[in-house]
């Protein structure tokens, strides 16, 4: 029988997983472990990750919760040796740890209407915005530069990154942000083509807005109703819909295929309910 594209199976894959204690890579991880997969969870939240890893072995899955700072790479490098010893070398790479900081955010769309009181664009922590940056950029390349050494001694692997609709065009209130994820699209290409002779192939997603505790009281009010920033995201986007977090188990799985995608390194795809080909009129 032909393969068919859209059947995932990892099977025997090692996939180590960044920010896995959050909502979003937490189903990565699931969702990989049901397709087979060895999965190490890693994240800050070591409680997180180790919750996690006994909610899937008690499924009878593969998974082991390690406490990682992606922005120490003497720590990754001791979690690295932990994830060789418990589960072999990193086939695929999620680079899924990230976020934004009330330091780097504004609190108005436009300086114009910046009320007295209101932290504006010159207002901004410079340590805010140089840890939004660390956290987004940094926490992408050192696990990659730890996690990939695997995948050039055996000239086979796959990276993947999250992006942001943000990098395509910049959102108000997050220059930061913006910034960062602007760098990881950026990156990625990069990787690609760095190790385009080596076996690995590098993409990224860029989800688009997504309901997450981070994000929660941005978009709704506190009796459940949209917020005016809200009803702006959703008048921009053609579906007229947030993003479920599930609905980017689809592309992930795809672009870290390596017989569905085999040709594909260094795109970033964008599942955003078709925000990003809306021009507002």
């Amino acid at each position: 029988m032909a393969y068919l594209p859209l059947k995932h199976d990892f099977a025997g894959k090692v996939v180590v997983i960044t920010g896995a204690g959050g909502v979003l890579c937490g189903d990565m991880a699931r969702a990989y472990a049901a397709a087979g997969a060895k999965v190490a969870a890693l994240d800050l939240n070591e409680d997180a990750v180790k919750k996690l890893a006994a909610e899937l072995k008690d499924q009878g899955y593969v998974c082991e919760g390690y406490k990682a700072n992606v922005l120490d790479r003497d720590a990754l490098e001791e979690v690295h040796k932990q994830v060789l010893s418990d589960l072999g070398p990193c086939d695929i790479l999620i680079n899924g740890a990230g976020g934004n900081n009330p330091r780097a955010t504004t609190d108005n769309e436009y300086q114009h209407e910046a009320k007295e009181g209101q932290k504006t664009f010159f207002d901004l922590d410079p340590a805010g915005v140089d840890f939004v940056f660390k956290l987004n950029f940094q926490g992408t390349l050192l696990p990659t530069q730890v996690f990939a050494s695997d995948m050039v001694e055996r000239k086979s692997g796959n990276i993947l990154n999250i992006s942001s609709m943000n990098a395509y065009i910049p959102l108000t209130k997050i220059p930061a942000y913006s910034g960062a994820k602007a760098a990881i699209s950026n990156f990625t290409q990069w990787l690609a083509t760095h190790f385009a002779g080596s076996g690995i192939r590098a993409n990224a997603i860029a989800p688009g807005f997504l309901i997450s505790n981070q994000n929660r009281t941005l978009l709704f009010n506190p009796d459940g109703t949209p917020t005016a920033r809200s009803e702006k995201i959703l008048n921009g986007t053609p579906m007229g819909r947030f993003v479920d977090s599930e609905e980017l188990l689809g592309g992930v799985f795809f672009l870290t295929d390596d017989r569905a995608a085999s040709a594909i390194s260094g795109v970033v795809l964008p599942i955003d309910c078709g925000f990003a080909a809306y021009s507002g009129v």
